[in-house]
């Protein structure tokens, strides 16, 4: 009867495999078809020049570190940002949380583009003149900050009650039970939502070409404008960023299953 059974699952398990092996491949040629529709539609109706494509795809390539920089220093001014804001909104000082709720309120109620041109074209006005790259960063920094600060404050109370009171039974500090015991809960469930901000903000970060940041768009631009091509230079464009959507959503859920791992070898012992 054992060897029946083991003989059964072990079928039911290789039907199963075989099944998500054509699944895959099905997958996969769906995709290989439309990526061949799209570049076919490309070749055919935007009359590519590929002595062109050579030329300007390498001089749009170059803008992919400086869009990397922004987006990475942004993230980091965000983040920080956020926890502080988070902790903020979460004070019982009156004060505190109005200045927290202040800054999430006018940060996520007023659009991205007019926060970036704040920083540079009005600053100017009052004698506060910043490279387009901090501008960049400061603009896109404290509106995802604003965003993120929600985030952070769920995920802080997203840590049951219960542990904060047994920290405190056994004599920890408000201080010391946050950091041991609330902050990395918090943190494995707030790490997932900053990989998605941060590939929003890959994208977001070609608001940039507006005040003159030479990223992959501003460079595309003003290549294709040269030889009335922006359409093909655009294209080229779009191309980069959604490979490095990809590449970057790919890296963010290796994260996030490995977390998800993690939390179920501790259910696993616990």
């Amino acid at each position: 009867m054992e060897q029946d059974a083991r003989a059964l699952a072990q079928a039911v398990a290789a039907d199963e495999a075989r099944r998500a092996a054509r699944w895959q491949l099905r997958f996969r040629l769906g995709w290989g078809l439309l990526i061949a529709l799209l570049a076919g539609f490309m070749v055919i109706s935007l009359n590519v020049e590929l002595d062109f494509i050579a030329r300007a795809t390498p001089f749009i390539i170059e803008g992919i570190w400086l869009t990397l920089i922004v987006s990475a220093a942004s993230i980091v001014l965000a983040t920080f940002l956020a926890a502080v804001g988070a902790l903020g909104r979460l004070s019982s000082n009156a004060i505190v949380n109005a200045l927290a709720s202040f800054y999430v309120s006018f940060f996520r109620g007023t659009p991205l583009l007019l926060q970036l041109l704040v920083w540079y074209l009005a600053l100017p006005q009052v004698g506060i003149i910043l490279d387009p790259i901090f501008c960049a960063i400061g603009a896109l920094g404290m509106n995802y900050g604003a965003y993120m600060t929600e985030i952070f404050r769920a995920g802080i109370q997203a840590v049951p009650l219960g542990q904060r009171e047994a920290a405190a039974a056994l004599g920890m500090s408000s201080r010391t039970a946050f950091l041991r015991i609330v902050a990395p809960q918090a943190f494995r469930i707030i790490v997932p939502a900053i990989g998605n901000d941060f590939v929003a903000m890959l994208k977001d970060s070609a608001l940039a070409s507006t005040v003159a940041l030479q990223e992959i768009v501003w460079r595309a631009r003003n290549v294709g404008q040269k030889e009335f091509k922006t359409l093909q230079t655009f294209m080229i464009a779009a191309m980069i960023y959604w490979a490095l959507t990809i590449i970057f959503s790919t890296f963010q859920n290796r994260i996030e299953k490995r977390l998800a791992a993690g939390d179920r070898n501790k259910e696993t012992k616990g």
